[in-house]
């Protein structure tokens, strides 16, 4: 079966576009293929710098015959009528058509066949098809061809069972010559087909498959580091960006001047030297055995030189040179100025055109900073991060513990509570003064960490400096999360003044836009939250930073931003598991503490589990159909309590013992945060509910004991509801 070899190459795509290119492109070109009815078996798909190849096996040699049925007039029908069916047929006569008995009566239907196409015929269109269709983030034109395209293209090889596949793309050469490697290979080269031109290419310095040029340069890498008893640092993203930039890798090690890896003051941060070697060349850092930098990095050639290299290394070694004494001029210039004194330059810093400039942003951080300290507990052992949330009871405190704003004041006895909030204090006066220097101008990803360094060598408390690097955290699913107590504070205080200052100015996501990254900061803010074990009120922390900005925030916002926070946490929550329609079940009761929330999460995960729990469910559920439907029809609530003295059945005065103990139990239990002992409780309900409505009839032709009785089944819901909304609850 004929076989498609299709390269399209050209000037060099941008690494960070490849991957998803050929993905997309090879896609496009296996849905028309079989759409056209060409039944490919296989495909393989490769991209370099300079080309996208797709080669499709087993393709069909032609489309399949057609046979389409086309119904007519009825006969007897106008001669208009007819005739507009001939034409749109492209039939010449009735003669061509059947006559048939539908049982509706008769009508003239056209059957058409159509023979199949040759695959040569068909293909270029695809092609053509494919090619216009493929989603360029940004895309050029050039006078060389109609196509729009990354970058201009310069031939296209595309054969077809080895034949030349005619495709119109202006002056662009379409045919079966190629290119092999730039500076290795450059001459044309003719392929008879797919087997003959991978062949070629490899001979030609060309390693197609991006896979096998990954592999070619993390070994590279291991070996060039390891036979200097060094180790290379693991960037597995740059490792995909440098394998998109070359077509023939060529690994090479260059050394950095010893005066930028002195001990600090005097060398550089190892920050800075990842940075501009990661971020500016594309090098990989070295390191030694204990994990400090090595005075020596990695980069990838797309060329072999006859001096193995030097001139190259030689070259880069100068280029860095500069870039690190850029950065050492910045290092040094920066700490002339002390970090408290650039906080008044972010004055001139818009953080929004609605919320004023970036210190404005700071101000209203210390105050959230210093509101938030008194929830965040100190770690148990000095440098152990707090331990994450389990879900169960026992770290929980009791509701004593609870202040006047529903919070629980969380700082460890035996530390300073006041020291906690003026060191977090301090570090939100900070967070941001490292964004006026020089370092941070020169790169912007030292955000944060630069504000460390300066802090330390300011003298600050150690706690502050960290917290200044720490408070960007988390950035991501994978980034470590802070544990530190200041960190944590200034962090939340970050995240939350943004969320609830960007939902006031009417600046909330909307479907895929998020300019702003606020949904980043919620999973932040539950990550934060979460993994320290802070015990919060999200309801009174978005009240307050409301409060805080220069225009306060409606209770609207609160309300929005909570909602949003429970979309979030149904997100973050999923990966571990957890059912979402649990979470809006315990969201339901307004709980808006997400340490709480999780234990209630679980505790009710487990008793659902439970045979009791799973029937006791069901139980709820009829009951609450009942109720809601009487009182929808009659217009009134039965949320009442039941009249003793109308229980006339065992079944319902048993049942009313049980709601009347089991329900205060159940009080007791969830208001001290033992959420497991209160489903327990719970479950203890079912043999009187299973035996209510074995025996109850609710709706009596007795009004009084009708009533009643709906009370009673009211009580029920209301029980169960004190621990979660069961009403929530699906399957």
């Amino acid at each position: 079966m004929p076989e498609l070899l299709l390269e399209l190459l050209s000037e060099e795509i941008p690494a960070r576009m490849q991957r998803r290119a050929i993905e997309e492109f090879s896609g496009l070109v296996w849905k028309k293929l079989q759409t056209a009815g060409l039944s490919p078996a296989g495909m393989r798909a490769h991209a370099t710098p300079r080309r996208l190849v797709v080669i499709v096996e087993g393709i069909a040699a032609a489309q399949p015959d057609l046979t389409e049925e086309r119904r007519g007039p009825r006969l007897g029908a106008p001669p208009q009528a007819v005739e507009g069916f001939l034409r749109a047929a492209g039939l010449a006569s009735l003669d061509q058509c059947e006559v048939r008995d539908t049982g509706r009566g008769e009508f003239y239907f056209a059957v058409l066949r159509r023979p199949g196409r040759d695959a040569a015929h068909v293909v270029p269109e695809l092609i053509h098809a494919a090619m216009a269709e493929l989603p360029w983030p940004k895309s050029m034109r050039y006078p060389a061809s109609p196509l729009r395209w990354v970058r201009p293209l310069n031939s296209v090889v595309c054969l077809l069972d080895g034949e030349v596949v005619p495709l119109a793309l202006g002056r662009v050469p379409v045919g079966r010559t190629t290119r092999g490697h730039r500076f290795l290979s450059p001459a044309e080269i003719e392929v008879a087909g797919a087997a003959d031109y991978l062949a070629k290419l490899q001979a030609a310095n060309v390693v197609l498959a991006q896979e096998r040029r990954r592999e070619m340069i993390q070994a590279e890498l291991d070996r060039l580091a390891g036979a200097a008893g060094l180790a290379a640092k693991p960037d597995p993203a740059l490792l995909d960006e440098v394998t998109g930039l070359v077509e023939y890798p060529v690994v090479l090690m260059g050394t950095i001047d010893a005066e930028f890896v002195k001990p600090l003051p005097q060398g550089l941060p190892p920050e800075v030297l990842a940075t501009a070697m990661r971020t500016h060349q594309k090098y990989f850092s070295c390191l030694k055995p204990d994990g400090s930098p090595a005075p020596h990095f990695l980069f990838v050639a797309n060329n072999r030189t006859p001096d193995g290299g030097k001139t190259v290394i030689g070259g880069n070694e100068r280029v860095l040179r500069a870039r690190l004494s850029d950065a050492r001029f910045f290092w040094d210039q920066d700490r002339r100025v002390r970090l408290d004194d650039r906080v008044a330059a972010l004055k001139q810093r818009v953080y929004h055109e609605k919320l004023g400039s970036v210190y404005d942003k700071v101000e209203r951080m210390e105050a959230l900073a210093a509101f938030l300290a008194a929830h965040v507990r100190w770690p148990d052992s000095p440098g152990q991060p707090q331990a994450v949330m389990p879900g169960l009871d026992p770290g929980i405190p009791a509701p004593s513990n609870r202040t006047a704003d529903g919070m629980d004041g969380r700082v460890k006895p035996g530390h300073d509570g006041q020291k906690l909030k003026r060191l977090a204090q301090r570090a939100a006066r900070l967070a941001k003064a490292d964004l006026s220097t020089g370092m941070v101008g020169e790169f912007p990803e030292l955000q944060g960490v630069m504000g460390r360094y300066y802090a330390l060598n300011d003298g600050e408390d150690p706690a502050v400096a960290d917290a200044v690097a720490a408070h960007y955290k988390p950035l991501g699913p994978s980034d470590s999360c802070p544990s530190e107590p200041v960190a944590v504070a200034v962090a939340l205080a970050d995240k939350i003044d943004a969320l609830t200052a960007f939902f006031a100015v009417s600046e909330a996501p909307t479907g895929s836009r998020d300019p702003y990254a606020l949904r980043r900061a919620a999973l932040g803010v539950i990550r934060l939250i979460l993994e320290n074990n802070v015990r919060l009120s999200l309801r009174s922390t978005f009240a307050e930073a409301g409060r805080l900005l220069a225009a306060p925030a409606e209770e609207a916002v609160t309300e929005a931003l909570l909602t949003f926070i429970a979309d979030r946490i149904k997100v973050h929550l999923r990966e571990r598991g957890v059912r979402h329609d649990l979470i809006a079940a315990v969201f339901a009761l307004r709980e808006d503490d997400l340490v709480r929330l999780l234990a209630r999460v679980d505790a009710l995960s487990a008793f659902l589990a439970s045979e009791d729990g799973a029937n006791l469910l069901t139980a709820y559920r009829r009951a609450a159909n009942i109720v809601t439907i009487e009182e929808r029809r009659d217009g009134r609530a039965y949320d009442a309590e039941p009249d003793k003295a109308l229980l006339s059945q065992p079944e319902e005065q048993a049942l009313a013992r049980a709601l009347r103990t089991i329900g205060g139990a159940v009080a007791d239990a969830s208001h001290g945060e033992r959420f497991s002992e209160a489903m327990d409780k719970l479950a203890a309900l079912r043999p009187a509910v299973d035996a209510f409505f074995d025996k109850v009839t609710v709706n009596t032709d007795r009004p009084e004991l009708r009533v009643n009785r709906l009370r009673l089944l009211s009580r029920i819901r209301a029980t169960m509801n004190q621990v979660a909304d069961f009403s929530q609850i699906e399957g």
